[in-house]
């Protein structure tokens, strides 16, 4: 079950090429520049410069997505990890559009939004309700 990580990127949004390399990223475990471009590059209709690779993995390092680390064993290469998984970034992800649903403070709104749900929906709502309730008391008893 995904969880709410304690670390979290400092910046969230991701552009598509950004996205995209994350997923090798995640696939992989940990990745040089090459890895990344040469997965990219098995589809025979997609270019793509070795040097936009390179940006991309930066920027991913500087919004907190990735590590890179030089490894000394194999010569001047550098390697990029994630720093969270990708389950831990789908409950980050979720967590933050909730939040901001939430935000709007407007009560009327949000159950508007709540009554317009299909039965499958109400379902998973009144799911999630419960966990939370069990979570509480469990922390309640144990804490």
């Amino acid at each position: 079950m995904p969880f709410l990580p304690n670390y979290r990127p400092k910046k969230l949004s991701l552009g598509f090429l950004e996205k995209e390399i994350l997923e090798i990223v995640w696939e992989l475990k940990q990745v040089t520049v090459k890895d990344v471009h040469d997965r990219i590059l098995a589809d025979p209709n997609r270019e793509l410069a070795y040097t936009s690779v390179t940006t991309v993995l930066r920027r991913l390092t500087e919004k907190g997505w990735l590590r890179c680390e030089k490894q000394q064993k194999k010569g001047r290469a550098f390697y990029w990890e994630a720093l969270v998984s990708r389950q831990q970034a789908q409950a980050i992800q979720a967590y933050e559009r909730l939040n901001n649903f939430l935000e709007i403070g407007n009560p009327d709104v949000v159950a508007s939004f709540a009554d317009s749900l299909d039965t499958t929906s109400v379902e998973k709502f009144e799911a999630i309700a419960d966990k939370l309730k069990r979570l509480r008391q469990q922390r309640q008893e144990g804490g």
